[in-house]
């Protein structure tokens, strides 16, 4: 497995993996509306290009043959010397194969290399992936809802882990 560096023109690629790995991880959390509804604010091209150039970096796990996985960070983030994970997803058939904590070690890595204090996310209430994200080392250091718009939110745990 490769993790490389996206490049903007690349940001496709992001798109088309959320617009895959999203029903699956979402399905029982989600309505198909809301789903739907925050594919398109977070992940059309659009979305993507201004996350890019608003301080967002893009990584992308690749097999020989395909991209599998992505990652997008942000350093400093909120002025707080901690690189927050905006993104991390593994495609649902590549799932439980330890690529995951591949994307969380090279986001540590980052973080360490650019003397951030800690790496934190954002992981809803009601996803799974919360306990791996505990079983990393990760801990909850609060919780909030976010408005979103059209009427949905975003109900999540701050995770965190010192670097």
């Amino acid at each position: 497995m490769n993790i490389v560096p996206l490049q903007k023109e690349q940001l496709s690629i992001v798109a088309e993996l959320a617009y895959e790995i999203w029903p699956s991880a979402y399905k029982e959390i989600l309505s198909p509306e809301q789903l739907k509804y925050m594919l398109s604010q977070f992940y059309s091209i659009e979305a993507l290009e201004t996350q890019f150039q608003n301080g967002q970096h893009f990584l992308l796990l690749k097999d020989a043959e395909r991209a599998v996985g992505f990652l997008s960070y942000e350093l400093n983030c909120y002025n707080s010397q901690k690189l927050k994970i905006h993104k991390i997803y593994v495609l649902p058939t590549e799932q439980g194969k330890g690529l995951g904590k591949l994307l969380i070690d090279k986001a540590i890595e980052i973080a360490i290399a650019q003397n951030q204090k800690a790496v934190f996310l954002n992981v809803n209430k009601y996803n799974k992936s919360r306990f791996f994200y505990e079983k990393l080392g990760f801990t909850i250091v609060k919780d909030e809802v976010i408005d979103i718009g059209n009427g949905y939110v975003m109900d999540d745990y701050v995770m965190e882990i010192a670097v």
